[in-house]
């Protein structure tokens, strides 16, 4: 894991950036495929994920990136799994909060446990890579966030 590519150079900023998109792309595809392996579709999955703590469904709408009608729909099909649960917030009874249950979680990390090419390009990484990795996401994601 250097620090440059096979011409010794440093990539660009927008190398990078598609190396990146193609880890991500790489990634979300293996979790689409381990979710539908569990009955659910990605955004089903993505929405538990975003779940693991109580959340109102509008909050949840944002993490998603989609509109706040689309996420009833979602959290419809989660519920009538019993993979979460909403219910009204105590300071704001039209605000709905949307919690992940104990199937939930348990599906949730059965997907995981089944994104078997993710697992197996990270099981290839040493220690000390792993340790670097971590560090780059930890530096980098802050600053995508919005």
């Amino acid at each position: 894991m250097g620090s440059t590519t096979g011409t010794g150079t440093a990539p660009s900023t927008t190398e990078l950036m598609e190396q990146v998109a193609e880890v991500g792309t790489a990634y979300f595809q293996d979790f689409a495929a381990a979710a539908a392996r569990h009955g659910l579709n990605s955004s089903q999955a993505k929405a538990l994920k975003a779940v693991l703590e109580p959340v109102p469904m509008r909050a949840l709408a944002g993490r998603l990136g989609c509109d706040a009608s689309n996420v009833t729909g979602i959290v419809d099909r989660l519920e009538a799994l019993g993979y979460a649960h909403r219910e009204a917030a105590a300071a704001d009874r039209r605000v709905k909060i949307v919690t992940i249950t104990d199937d939930g979680r348990a599906v949730l990390d059965r997907i995981r446990d089944d994104m078997t090419r993710a697992r197996q390009a990270f099981d290839s990484l040493d220690a000390d890579q792993r340790a670097a990795l971590s560090r780059l996401c930890q530096q980098v994601l802050p600053l995508l966030r919005p």
